[in-house]
This record gives C-alpha cells, structure tokens and sequence, in this order.
C-alpha cells in the first residue's frame, strides 16, 4: 500500500541557522509542556488524595493515547495538504488543546477531573510532537538534517531543565508558597508553573508556525489521488497490522530490550519525586516539606535532562570506539545504577549524581536503538516501522500502569530484602525496580543483531 508522494528535498536551498532555530522552537514549548506533566503530575494525584497503589492507573492515560494517537495523527499528517500546510495544521490543533489542559489542571479539584486532564493533554501533546518528527525531513535538504535533529535536541533540553526547575525556582528561590487549609491544594508554585508552561507551550509553537513554511506536493493531484485510494481506517490499521507481522529479525530483538529500558523509565516517572519527597524530605501531602520535596524532584529531573544534553555530544565518538550494542548497554547500566543508588541516598544533592547516571541512559535511549534498528529497516518501509517500533515504549507503559500498583500493595511487601533496602516506602520501592528493569534491558543488549547496513 503505497503512500501519498512526498515531497523531495533534492536540490533544495540550505537554510540559515536562524531559521533552522524557527522550525524546531516549538519542540521547546512541547518538551516544556511533557517535563512539567513528567515532574509533577503524581504529585497533584498524592495532593487529591491518591494511595501509592493508585497512582500508575491514573497514569494509564499517557501511554495508551501514545499507542493510539501517535500512529494515526502521523499517517494523516503525511496525507494533508492545507493552506496552513502539511505538519503545521497538526501542531495548532495540539498546542491549542494542550495549552489547555495544561492551564487547567493544578486547578482540578478531584482524582477524576485531573485523570481526565491528563487524558486530555497526553493526547494534546502526541498531536504535536509526532508531526514534529517529520518536519526536519520535510523541509532541510538531506545535508542539513544532522543539524536539524541537533538544534531540535537543544530546544528538548532547554525546555525540560526550564520546567523541571520552574517549582523549585518559584517556591524555594521566590518563596512563592500556599494551598488551601486543608491541605490538599496543589501549590501555589506548582499551579503557575503549568500556567507559565501554558501559555510557553502555545506561544513556541505559533512561533514556529509563523516563521517556517512548507513545501507543497510538486503534483497535488496525484497527491490527492493516492491519499483518496489509501485513506479509511480499514486501510490504515490493514497496513499497520501487516508490517507489524513481519517485522525485521533486529527490530523483534530490540523489543525486548525497550521494553525492559521503557519500563523502568516509567517507574522513575511516576514515583522518583513522589519518593524523594517522602524518604529524603520526610513529607507528607500538605506539609512544606513535601512540597520542597517534589520541587526538589523537578531540580533532579532537569539535572537528568541537562547531563542527556551533554552526554549526547560524546555518544557519537564512544559508539565509534566501542560500538553501538555495546555502548547502549553501558549507558543503560548507568542509568540503572543512578536509580537503584537512590535507595541509599539521605542527601539530596547526591541526588544529581544519580541522575547523571539517568542524563547518560536517556540520551543513549533517544539515539541508539534508532540508529541500531535503520539499518535492518526496508528504505520504503522506513516510517510505518518507526511509529511500530514506538509501540515497544508505550505497551511497557501501559503494562506498568495496570500492574505496578497491585505488585507494590500485594507481593513485594512479602519481599523482605528489597523491603529492607527502600525501608518498607512503595513509592522507593518503585524507583529501585525501574533500575532492575532497565539493568535487564541491558543484559538483552548481546542477542541484538546489528547489520552492516547500520554500522
């Protein structure tokens, strides 16, 4: 089933590094948008009165609008052609619904209307983002990508120490504090952060929308044509089904190895702050030092983001030397050693030596595997396989949200060693079983087969 006819780059002018910084400033308000959910959001769910246990089902929502929203908004994106363009007609109804969502949720004043918003905003967020992975292609000529991907890399970075840093900054810094009496209110620096990322969320994407244009289809018509005979829901989920059936040998060895890596990230996300507050600061929802707690949380995520950005820049000439399985595999031990060390951490600024280990994994994670599994992939087949290959991040996701919290209230407690290792806390518990996993995901690493076309 072939695609509609994409629209070349070949002979295509070079742009400035001004206008490359344009087409990829959206990608700071998104990331800024995701790191303030990532740092904060099981925070709101403990302040609305959520258990431990409780918490991974009412994430439920991220991975689940990833699995279904990504593949389907990214093959409409390729069929589109408006006078707003191709990709850009995607992130405005994105930013709009996520902007928010965004706004609305530090607000919510109950366990349902929250889930419902993070719902909401997940689905928000993965209209945007998957059609921004396409835009470096669209535009740059093939030359030009390397430094394309780069600038999008940096404004990642920049947008996640931004939000991951904002509550900390607002409240310790500023001593921007408040809640109400009974203690439940999110903070006062928690609910302008996600204002502060509303409206940044909205304005880095109108930018880029204002400042890049697309090209046309060079034959509209046919373009059309194609998109008509391949459009349906029918259609699509026949051709997704398909490639997933037969998925190169490389692609199904790796599998494994994500989901064991994405399942422990998942872990972190859900309950690293959540277990810094309580078994570092010893808080509880409502107290200030919860609250220093989670801020405290939201530094040590963007020093994980900040050591990623860094390390990204190394990745390149390690993987030369020592070769890309291997070198994935060691950065992915790192990052298991950051979170299990955590069990053993009583001060806080030791913390960021943790997630230096964490930075290190990360970057290998948005690299590696992608630049392992290109070469086994048939060129014509190159975008269908990618967004399968994204299934193995959110099916781990969707795993941990529905059974994590019944492992935590009903079988590791009869665990007395691992019990007596995170002092009885789930939400350290958690944590330290997501550097276990990711410790797994490395050890898969060996049986992956890299072909010569990936080298």
């Amino acid at each position: 089933m072939s695609p509609p006819p994409d629209v070349s780059t070949t002979g295509r002018p070079a742009l400035g590094f001004g206008q490359v910084c344009n087409m990829s400033f959206g990608f700071f308000g998104i990331q800024f948008g995701w790191s303030l959910q990532m740092a904060n959001m099981s925070s709101i769910y403990e302040y609305l009165g959520a258990a431990s246990d409780q918490i991974p089902i009412l994430w439920l929502a991220a991975p689940l609008t990833g699995l279904v929203v990504q593949p389907i908004v990214g093959r409409m994106s390729d069929r589109t052609w408006t006078r707003l363009g191709r990709r850009r007609p995607y992130f405005l109804a994105g930013a709009l619904l996520a902007s928010t969502a965004l706004f609305l949720m530090p607000n919510a004043s109950t366990l349902w209307t929250a889930a419902a918003l993070l719902w909401v905003m997940d689905a928000s967020i993965n209209i945007s983002m998957e059609p921004f992975r396409a835009f470096v292609a669209d535009i740059l000529p093939d030359r030009q990508r390397t430094e394309g991907f780069a600038v999008q890399a940096l404004f990642v970075g920049l947008g996640a120490v931004g939000a991951s840093t904002m509550p900390w900054l607002l409240g310790t810094v500023l001593h921007i504090h408040g809640g109400s009496a009974a203690g439940h209110a999110v903070p006062r620096a928690v609910r302008i952060s996600y204002e502060v990322g509303s409206a940044t969320y909205l304005a880095a994407v109108l930018w880029t929308i204002a400042t890049t244009r697309e090209y046309p289809p060079h034959d509209v018509q046919t373009f059309r044509a194609v998109k008509a005979r391949t459009s349906g829901m029918v259609a699509g989920a026949s051709e997704i089904l398909h490639d997933l059936l037969g998925m190169p040998k490389t692609m199904r060895q790796l599998a494994g190895v994500q989901f064991f890596t994405w399942l422990g990230l998942f872990c972190m996300w859900l309950y690293f702050g959540v277990a810094v507050a309580h078994s570092v600061f010893h808080g509880h929802p409502g107290t200030p030092e919860y609250e220093a707690g989670i801020a405290w949380g939201g530094n040590c995520f963007a020093a994980y983001s900040a050591a990623c950005f860094l390390f990204s820049f190394a990745l390149p000439p390690i993987a030369k030397r020592l070769g890309r399985k291997l070198t994935h595999a060691l950065c992915l031990c790192a990052g298991a050693s950051g979170l299990v060390s955590v069990a053993f951490v009583t001060d806080r600024y030791v913390l960021f030596i943790c997630m230096a280990g964490v930075g290190i994994a990360w970057a290998s994670v948005l690299a590696m595997p992608y630049a392992i599994l290109a070469g086994s992939l048939p060129p014509a087949k190159t975008g269908v396989y990618m967004g399968i290959f994204n299934f193995f991040i959110v099916i781990p996701e969707i795993f941990a949200s529905l059974v994590l919290g019944k492992v935590l209230s009903g079988v590791l407690p009869n665990a007395s060693s691992l019990v007596r290792l995170t002092g009885g806390d789930n939400r350290l518990t958690a944590v330290v079983l997501g550097g276990l996993s990711m410790l797994i995901g490395a050890g898969l690493m060996p049986i992956v087969t890299e072909t010569t076309g990936s080298q």
